[in-house]
């Protein structure tokens, strides 16, 4: 969910070391460098964005799963959230190591374990069996959200070496929401209009999966292997010191935002069919979809826009946003909901990217990468927590009182988050 931690983007953006790594290959012409670096920036991101929507493409198909094992709505909550703990996990210990492994090592990593993961869901479907896929598929997906970011921007200053780094970050950023977004699209058609909904999707992310490690393979290498491998230790963290509290702010507004992206990518099929009767696999995929897109789309549409301005966008959509949903389960009305759904999403992209240009603007220096690692490991707890607090409360109350006291709860804290942070950015 949103751009990749920032642990391996320092080495993406300092085109003096990506020069340095050309000049060690003395065979390798100035043209075919470019021409190599060129498809292999089009290679690793079709490969981010394939193994990104894998990510999601179980979210259509969680009601599937519980009627098939017979276990408890609040149990799809424990599998979602044994993702964004896998997430969370490989951020910490491995997010980082592709700066003297390789890129393109630990993104042949990455889609293995993610191919591993597709395995455990087609030969396990059982609840333990699905706990541990998603916690093996988000340990992928923390490796690849770092290391495909930094690959992306050293292969495209090496192919386009006069280019602003926006392009890369812009593919970047589309290819991990884009991918997010895509995943329970597929999942939902999938289920919708073919049989077997439960190993198809499976069967064919598996070869696709197949297919991206073998083209990583085409792929040149953008790090030079140190003389001597650096001793292994965790992710460093960073808090600044002299704005610890304004940078509490805005990582308690990413863990909120992503608290919305938790709920409606684990509970949104359950909701359509408990609370509102509708178990249309494709609508469930479509919800999802848009609501990840919204994020996607607001990023983009307003990074020209002063932060100021974004931020005052994103506490209007999150306020307007939430309240729809809010209402839309009270009536119900279904299209409320969604639309809900959408508009809070847009708001939460927004919000989250300024949590990220509040605290690179905070950040001591020399230390950014350590501080935005902080930020990401504190808003991948957001799927976490709260939803699994969601979870437990289903057992209790009904869906839609559950839903109501979410909505609020996450409301206060997106608009409070985000007029602090409002307040701070520059006029």
């Amino acid at each position: 969910m949103g751009p990749g931690p920032a642990r391996g983007l320092p080495a993406a953006y300092d085109r003096t070391h990506v020069r340095a790594t050309v000049r060690r290959r003395p065979r390798m012409s100035a043209f075919r460098a470019s021409a190599g670096h060129e498809a292999g920036f089009w290679i690793v991101a079709a490969v981010f964005l394939t193994t990104m929507a894998y990510s999601t493409v179980p979210t259509p198909l969680y009601p599937l799963y519980e009627k098939a094992d017979g276990f408890p709505v609040s149990l799809v909550t424990v599998i979602y959230s044994s993702y964004a703990v896998g997430v969370m996990l490989s951020l910490y210990f491995a997010g980082h190591v592709s700066d003297w492994l390789g890129r393109r090592r630990m993104l042949l990593v990455a889609v293995g374990i993610s191919i591993l993961s597709a395995l455990m869901f087609l030969l396990w479907p059982e609840s333990l069996g699905l706990i541990g896929a998603r916690l093996v598929n988000g340990v992928s997906i923390g490796i690849l959200s770092a290391t495909a970011t930094a690959h992306l921007g050293e292969l495209r200053a090496i192919a386009k070496p006069q280019e602003s780094i926006a392009f890369a970050t812009s593919v970047a950023g589309g290819a991990n929401l884009g991918g997010l977004a895509l995943g329970p699209l597929v999942g939902g058609l999938l289920a919708e209009f073919l049989p077997d909904p439960l190993v198809i999707p499976h069967i064919l992310f598996l070869v696709l999966l197949i297919l991206c490690a073998l083209a990583l393979l085409m792929v040149p290498e953008t790090v030079v292997p140190p003389n001597e491998r650096p001793r292994y230790r965790p992710q460093k963290l960073s808090v600044p010191r002299a704005n610890r509290t304004i940078f509490l702010v805005a990582a308690f507004g990413a863990f909120a935002g992503f608290a919305v992206f938790g709920l409606f990518s684990s509970l949104v099929p359950t909701f359509l069919a408990g609370t509102f009767g509708d178990r249309d696999h494709l609508l469930a995929g479509v919800a999802v979809f848009a609501i990840f897109a919204s994020a996607a789309v607001g990023q983009l549409a307003l990074a020209s826009r002063r932060l100021r301005t974004q931020l005052t966008i994103a506490i209007a959509a999150c306020a307007v946003g939430l309240t729809l949903v809010a209402v839309g389960a009270l009536l119900p009305q279904v299209a409320l909901f969604l639309g809900g759904g959408v508009i809070a999403g847009l708001g939460v992209g927004v919000l989250f990217r300024g949590a990220i240009a509040t605290a690179l603007g905070i950040a001591e220096p020399g230390h950014s990468g350590e501080t935005l690692a902080l930020l990401f490991l504190i808003a991948y707890a957001g799927p976490v927590i709260p939803v699994l607090a969601v979870g437990i409360a289903l057992a209790f109350a009904p869906p839609v009182a559950v839903l109501l006291v979410f909505a609020a709860v996450v409301l206060a804290a997106t608009v409070v988050a985000g007029s602090i942070m409002r307040r701070r950015a520059p006029v």
